[in-house]
């Protein structure tokens, strides 16, 4: 999926079903908030049999990507002690403060967004999340997931490694059955297309 990026490659399991339609409110409902707490974020892993160390390792897929200036306006403004300065004033030419003023403006989640790579992690212990629930995952002193942190950060194998054991793990996560869904003849599109 990611290696043209330098991400890893990962086998999943065939025979998977899936919808015939998509929804983006369902969708929205199943991915945690930018604003989440890491408590917040660590109870919604585990009601889906997702550890801690799934948590950190999935957000890392944050090495890769933008975000939305509308994800990260509160963390500019409201948690500024907690943001990296020069980030944070980097952050604030194109994101202002007033709602809906540059709402759509683009920032990268970290140093190297079109990389795979443990950068995402680095800039953590740098204070350097862009979105809240990023930066959750390190606070710097003895957090539960700080070890995590410091541990991708420094062993970009380690993480590749995880990463695509975690993303089959979630990719086994709330299998349609009986007659729900179609396995798909290509991933791309729904078979009666």
């Amino acid at each position: 999926m990611h290696m043209q990026l330098g991400g890893p490659s990962y086998n999943v399991p065939l025979g998977r079903r899936d919808a015939r339609t998509a929804s983006q409110a369902a969708a929205n409902n199943s991915i945690p908030a930018p604003t989440f707490s890491l408590d917040r974020l660590a109870s919604t892993f585990a009601s889906h049999g997702l550890s801690l160390q799934d948590l950190v390792v999935l957000s890392g897929g944050h090495t890769l990507g933008f975000s939305r200036c509308t994800n990260f306006r509160d963390r500019l403004y409201n948690e500024t002690a907690t943001l990296d300065g020069s980030l944070a004033a980097s952050l604030r030419a194109v994101c202002p403060r007033a709602a809906g003023s540059g709402d759509d403006s683009l920032a990268p989640l970290d140093p190297t967004p079109a990389r795979f790579d443990g950068a995402y992690f680095a800039s953590l212990l740098r204070s350097r999340g862009v979105l809240h629930s990023d930066q959750q995952l390190f606070s710097g002193g003895l957090g539960v997931t700080d070890a995590l942190v410091r541990f991708y950060a420094a062993n970009a194998d380690a993480f590749r490694r995880d990463f695509a054991e975690a993303m089959v793990r979630m990719s086994s996560l709330s299998p349609l059955t009986g007659s729900s869904g179609e396995i798909r003849n290509s991933c791309r599109k729904v078979n009666y297309s």
